[in-house]
């Protein structure tokens, strides 16, 4: 049976990691050489940030990127075509992500997909892109993008009003907690849970005793930390990344009396680096204790993660900046699971349709993705090949889990709760039920 973990909330990792300049600090590219036929290798664009406060994203997606072109071009590319990485940095900042995306399309010809576009930059960059009709696989969460149809926009992730929406379902019927406080970065990205979280907590009848925003910038948050100790409240939800977290869950401890107030995190701060960082302010026991998450079902074993996973263990020596080249942080990494899905899915609807060009194979991933009656279950590009040259229908399933694509090519998954040991490992402690979930929404 196929076990389950949680996958980071990919949508916002700011800074979880040192990585700004994983493999580029500014847009630049990555190229192969041709096929043995002749043919050009085929671009996967990866849009996001690699400077900036959430830098670590960018090398998680290209991380992905480099696993799943190795993992395609080894059996055999797509149509003739070998597939290569491109990555173009967003900054983390909707000003500098517009040049970015334009320098893209000047600059790669052959490109296939865009991958990335995260709720930093997403709101600037996702009508560009579609105006320029390409596939997109984006890691936001914004809500703006649930009821506006982009024909190339693809999203594997929720929303972030839907995790929001987990973090109170855990506090009301897991935790059954009655007072929460609020601190959330200042970043785009943090910033879209809280309006949603202040809304659904009212619904659960819990009391917000105190919404304070912590600028991911600052070296101290005393006032905002003796705003939320005042408050006397049970938990605090929380996402602030890059050293906020730390540095604020630190003074809060101080000033309540050397006590860890019990916090919800976004499953943003369910990463090797969110942990060592707070682990090391409070105490990794303390933090343990004192710690769960929403986070996604993903599995980590069984045939749908081993392709994922033998895919990410051929290419960690090739990111430098992660860890040394952990595998363990590769395969944890935020958006891993789903970015890797996203690309196979479009390469494979590529077969499908006889075509590179995204016009005329969006409407596969669809197909591929949700299955037709009849078809073959998958779980690598190799297989999908395989079965496709057979003349056989197919359904992809990967590390990710099955998609179910909406009007808006939405397909959230489900949540759980997760925690910490105080070795750094995350444990499942239990599932969020759709009654508990759709109660507060």
């Amino acid at each position: 049976m196929t076990a389950l973990r949680r996958l980071p909330h990919a949508i916002k990792v700011g800074a979880i990691l040192a990585i700004g300049g994983i493999l580029l600090a500014a847009c630049s590219s990555t190229t192969t050489s041709t096929s043995s036929t002749g043919k050009y290798p085929l671009v996967i664009a990866d849009l996001a940030p690699f400077t900036g406060v959430d830098a670590a994203l960018g090398g998680f997606y290209e991380a992905s990127c480099l696993a799943a072109t190795k993992a395609m071009n080894e059996a055999g590319g797509v149509l003739g075509h070998k597939l290569t990485c491109a990555t173009f940095d967003t900054r983390g900042d909707p000003a500098d992500a517009v040049p970015a995306t334009n320098q893209m399309f000047a600059t790669e010809p052959h490109l296939a997909m865009v991958i990335g576009c995260t709720s930093d930059e997403a709101a600037s960059v996702v009508p560009i892109i579609n105006s320029k009709k390409m596939v997109m696989f984006c890691m936001t969460g914004q809500s703006q993008f649930d009821h506006v149809h982009y024909p190339y926009f693809f999203r594997l992730v929720p929303p972030d009003l839907a995790e929001s929406y987990a973090m109170v379902a855990i506090a009301k019927y897991y935790k059954h907690y009655t007072r929460i406080a609020m601190a959330f970065g200042n970043d785009i990205g943090s910033q879209t849970f809280v309006q949603p979280a202040i809304q659904s907590l009212k619904k659960a009848g819990i009391t917000l005793t105190a919404n304070v925003t912590l600028d991911l910038t600052a070296t101290t948050f005393r006032t905002e930390a003796e705003t939320v100790v005042a408050s006397h409240p049970q938990a605090i939800m929380t996402e602030a990344l890059g050293s906020a977290d730390a540095t604020f869950l630190s003074e809060v401890k101080q000033l309540n009396g050397g006590k860890m107030i019990p916090v919800i995190g976004t499953s943003a701060t369910i990463s090797p680096a969110w942990f060592s960082s707070v682990a090391g302010a409070v105490g990794a026991s303390t933090l343990a204790q004192n710690y769960v998450a929403d986070n996604l079902v993903t599995a980590t074993s069984g045939p749908e993660y081993t392709p994922f996973y033998d895919a990410m263990q051929a290419v960690k020596n090739q990111v430098k900046s992660l860890d040394a080249g952990s595998l363990q942080t590769l395969l944890s990494g935020p958006g891993a699971v789903h970015l890797f899905d996203g690309m196979n899915l479009a390469a494979l609807a590529m077969l499908m349709a006889k075509s590179t060009n995204p016009s005329v194979y969006k409407a596969d991933i669809l197909k591929i993705g949700d299955g037709v009656p009849g078809a073959v279950v998958v779980h690598s590009f190799a297989q999908g090949k395989a079965e496709l040259a057979k003349g056989k229908a197919i359904r992809y399933i990967g590390p990710g889990g099955p998609t179910s694509f909406d009007s808006y090519h939405d397909s959230p998954g489900i949540f759980q709760v997760d925690g910490y040991q105080a070795n750094g490992n995350v444990v499942v402690l239990a599932g969020i039920t759709t009654a508990h979930y759709r109660a507060v929404q």
